[in-house]
């Protein structure tokens, strides 16, 4: 091989092992991994929950007269996560994502 099919080969494989080392989905850049969210635990902000996943795809609001109910939804395809808050504190998580064989 020349040296610059070396240097392009060698340029590819460093962005990749960085794009891997991201916690995104290589394919769709999605934040939205089993790694992430098994970050998230129960009496996290929703400022935190988005640190990691970045904004959610959907939010609902509803005003339960002594807390306010916030749930956030993040969808990749057929993947999703739902996190459930009570006032700004994360209550409940509930999702599809699975470890890869």
């Amino acid at each position: 091989m020349t040296s610059r099919k070396i240097c392009i080969s060698l340029s590819l494989l460093a962005w990749l092992l960085v794009a891997v080392s991201c916690n995104h989905s290589v394919v769709t850049g999605s934040k939205l991994t089993l790694s992430n969210y098994d970050q998230i635990t129960t009496g996290m902000t929703k400022a935190q929950v988005e640190r990691i996943l970045g904004p959610p795809t959907t939010v609902e609001t509803k005003d339960m007269m002594i807390f306010k109910k916030t749930t956030y939804r993040y969808e990749d395809g057929k993947k999703f996560a739902m996190f459930t808050f009570k006032n700004d504190e994360l209550d409940s998580k509930e999702g599809n994502l699975q470890r890869e064989p």
